[in-house]
């Protein structure tokens, strides 16, 4: 019986085995082999990757701009690191995109709010893209990236959202020392200045004159009179209390408008320092809003953050809509100030005191000529070109992509 037994086994056809089905190998203890738990971890990531469908959403960011060429990505450009590189390299480590979409941004539909740029920060930028919707997605994402970029928040948005396009309104923010507005004739120009009320009445009263529809044609490069896009619609724009860091007294202007173009909050504010220290007159600014061409001073790039970013239009058609959530960061506030206390303030606080900034951009007034003609104002411009310029505009180019 036994021997019949073996007779029927040896006669049955052996199993063939594909390359991908070969038996585990045995240890020589006769147990399997351990897998290790980086290899486990990479086969479960690949494996909810495939089952993980692509949908529409936006990333609420903030990034202290300090050492980046803005935010725009270049790619093929290693030259110059941007925000989104860092951010781009993220997404596809942590299994949200695909590698070539790394490389080709337009099959993400990738698209940012505002494109800020070179050393500015921004506590509230708005990226829209289609991800994989991965679980634990935004503690994946930042464990890619460096402590001064963060992801703080994720929103579903509508198929066809576009962050740029949908945004009714951006408010940045200018952090600066309170020096700069020291009259030059009477004044300490210097870090122990203080600012007194009668003067933050005066810079709140001049700023107010930008609220409205203007001819913003002198406050940026490339635009004539003529030109329609030059008008700009501003909202609001104040200076806040003043407060001291480090025996430096700072304040931050706030402007909210519709859009913006490149240099202009900074020319805005660099044309009300002019007048505040008495370089020039208050009737400068309706004067700047006409045919004339005006020589308008631009103030350092430092200190300038994209606060916010707004899609009133969006949220009342589909921010109740059942499927949608309003593009509102109520519950990531407390995130977003903790982000600007630690990256973003100190960031602008220590470059001041080691670079002085503003201090060497305020020596430079008295070389415009605010009554000049547009032939003298070049030649004042190529004075000054080298000492007012920061390196990074406004990041307020919203609308010139």
């Amino acid at each position: 019986m036994a021997e019949e037994l073996r007779a029927a086994v040896a006669s049955q056809p052996k199993r063939l085995t594909s390359s991908s089905e070969e038996p585990e190998k045995l240890e020589e203890n006769g147990h399997q082999p351990k897998r290790l738990k980086r290899d486990v971890d990479e086969e479960d990531a690949e494996d909810q990757n495939k089952k993980s469908p692509k949908r529409k959403i936006v990333l609420l960011m903030a990034y202290s701009g300090k050492g980046y060429h803005g935010m725009q990505r270049n790619v093929g450009s290693s030259q110059f690191k941007t925000i989104e590189d860092d951010l781009v390299s993220a997404l596809v480590q942590s299994g949200c995109i695909p590698e070539n979409h790394g490389e080709n941004m337009k099959k993400m539909s990738f698209q940012r709010c505002a494109r800020t740029d070179k050393g500015v920060s921004a506590a509230g930028q708005i990226v829209s893209l289609k991800v994989r919707l991965i679980d634990d997605i935004l503690e994946k994402i930042n464990n890619h990236l460096p402590s001064h970029i963060r992801i703080l928040g994720l929103k579903r948005v509508t198929g066809g959202f576009n962050s740029k396009n949908k945004c009714d309104a951006r408010t940045y923010s200018y952090m600066l020392p309170t020096f700069a507005f020291a009259h030059k004739d009477h004044d300490v120009q210097e870090e122990a200045y203080r600012l007194n009320k009668e003067t933050l009445e005066k810079v709140n009263k001049l700023l107010a004159c930008y609220k409205g529809t203007h001819n913003f044609h002198n406050f940026t490069s490339q635009k004539g009179p003529k030109d329609p896009s030059a008008k700009r619609y501003i909202m609001e724009m104040y200076c806040g209390e003043p407060f001291v860091r480090e025996n430096i007294e700072f304040a931050v202007i706030r402007v909210k408008g519709q859009s913006f173009m490149m240099h202009q909050i900074r020319k805005m504010i660099g044309l009300v320092i002019a007048i505040v220290k008495g370089y020039a007159a208050e009737s400068i600014i309706e004067r700047s809003w006409g045919e004339e061409k005006v020589d308008v001073p631009k103030a350092p790039g430092l200190g300038l953050v994209l606060e916010r970013v707004h899609f009133e239009k969006y949220n009342r058609r589909f921010g109740n809509d059942g499927l949608h959530e309003p593009l509102e960061w109520r519950e990531e506030e407390e995130k977003i100030a903790v982000f600007k206390e630690q990256y973003i303030y100190p960031t602008i606080i220590n470059t001041e005191r080691e670079e002085k900034s503003m201090m060497n951009w305020l020596n430079t007034l008295p070389i415009h000529d605010f009554n000049s003609s547009a032939a003298g104002m070049q030649a004042n411009n190529k004075n000054s070109k080298n000492s007012s310029d920061f390196e990074g505009s406004d990041g307020c180019d919203d609308d010139s992509e």
